[in-house]
């Protein structure tokens, strides 16, 4: 079995959870922020996760999306030594890390982009980036969705495709385990279908999910060889059925994902560092619901950070709006809230569940009950007997029971005895 068939993830954006500021000042020595993230370590093994999913560590211009050296550390995040000690803090607790590769574009700050733009149509880099020449006095980058400071790599270059699986395979050589890719539905699936067999015939067991956020998943994973794509489609129909006390948008999805996990396996969440909390969405209560579903049906599940404690933050559409999102993480564990210790424990006692099921990764559900408030479902094994069976319901309070094939009550949980503390 691949080591990552039964991870589950906590995903964490390092800049915000390492309280970096939001601006790159490249006249500051680095800072060893990434070290943060050593003090927590333990609480992820507590959690019951097999990894961390890290969003951008590169060093950029702001919020890290705006790569300027894919081959370093964010100087506000520290060292390369910083980096390796992470590394081998993980791998002594027996947890991978995927990195948050952005190749779709980089920084408008980066070197090999500014001298694009001073040389003109001829210079060594023009080639590496889409850009309109008709006007030779005022050339035009494409960008990335009308962000000015994110100028697109031009993918049909064969050189650019030598330099994403070189940045590629350096971190994978310091000890990485895979790679998630941002935007990969603005790329082409045979740019992907081209650069990941060069990686993977140095680094075999190397894993790669693209941000997909509609579309046709499965077509994009045949046609670019990656292995999963963000499950947004499920996403949606979790939380918005549980606000609008509707079940049927995630009947519909449920049958969508058992298709989907015919071909592959999706990775699915509740959260990420672009949606707004699920506890600013539903509620705490029903966002043990959401974490439910989450856990008991097929995929590579995803944990964001401070979602098992209950973090609120709405995304908003303006500069900066994502910050509320995006938050530092306190120095230690102990340094906590204390309310947030019930979710964290309701999020170790599923996860516990899922991980000794391996099967329920690539598991199919099938609804048994579906009316607007309350919703039963099987999901079992295809190559065993194995199964469980969920329901829950929003009839008089939010409640999720999960029992197995011999109807033994694995979890139960009713809102109003949770927030009790009971």
């Amino acid at each position: 079995m691949s080591w990552h068939q039964n991870c589950t993830w906590w995903h964490v954006y390092p800049l915000g959870f390492c309280d970096a500021p939001l601006q790159n000042d490249d006249a500051h020595a680095p800072v060893p922020r990434l070290r943060h993230l050593l003090n927590w370590l333990d609480y992820v093994t507590e959690l019951g996760v097999g990894g961390l999913l890290l969003g951008p560590i590169f060093s950029s211009q702001s919020h890290g999306y705006d790569s300027v050296d894919q081959f370093q550390i964010d100087p506000r995040l520290g060292t390369m030594n910083d980096f390796d000690d992470l590394i081998r803090a993980c791998k002594d607790r027996g947890l991978h890390i995927v990195l948050d590769g952005v190749f779709n574009h980089l920084g408008n700050q980066h070197p090999w982009f500014q001298r694009a733009m001073n040389e003109g149509l001829h210079g060594e880099y023009a080639s590496f980036f889409r850009i309109n020449w008709d006007d030779p006095w005022q050339p035009r980058a494409d960008v990335f969705e009308g962000h000015g400071a994110l100028v697109a790599l031009n993918h049909d270059n064969p050189a650019v495709a030598e330099y994403v699986s070189n940045v590629m395979k350096f971190w994978l050589g310091r000890g990485i385990d895979g790679w998630r890719l941002d935007a990969a539905y603005t790329v082409k699936a045979t740019f992907w279908s081209h650069v990941i067999p060069t990686v993977r015939a140095e680094f075999p067991e190397s894993w790669f999910v693209g941000e997909v956020i509609h579309g046709d998943y499965t077509g994009i994973v045949a046609r670019s060889g990656i292995d999963s794509v963000t499950q947004y489609e499920l996403w949606k129909a979790i939380w918005s059925g549980l606000w609008d006390r509707n079940f049927f948008e995630l009947g519909w999805s449920l049958r969508r994902h058992n298709d989907f996990l015919n071909d592959f396996t999706p990775l699915t969440f509740i959260g990420n560092h672009d949606v707004t909390r699920i506890a600013s969405l539903v509620g705490p209560e029903h966002a043990v619901l959401a974490l439910t579903i989450l856990l008991t049906v097929g995929g590579h599940p995803s944990i964001y950070y401070g979602d098992e404690q209950g973090f609120v933050g709405i995304k908003e559409h303006r500069f900066g709006g994502d910050d509320a999102i995006r938050p530092a993480f306190p120095k230690s564990p102990a340094d906590l809230a204390p309310w947030g210790a019930w979710l964290f424990r309701v999020h170790q006692q599923l996860i516990a569940l899922r991980n000794d099921r391996p099967w329920l990764t690539t598991a199919q559900t099938e609804q048994i009950v579906l009316t607007n408030e309350h919703l039963v479902y099987r999901t079992y094994s295809t190559t065993s007997d194995d199964s469980i069976t969920v329901e829950l319901d929003l009839r008089n309070s939010a409640t999720a029971s999960i029992r197995d094939g011999y109807g033994q009550e694995l979890f139960e949980y009713v809102a109003a005895s949770i927030l009790a503390g009971d």
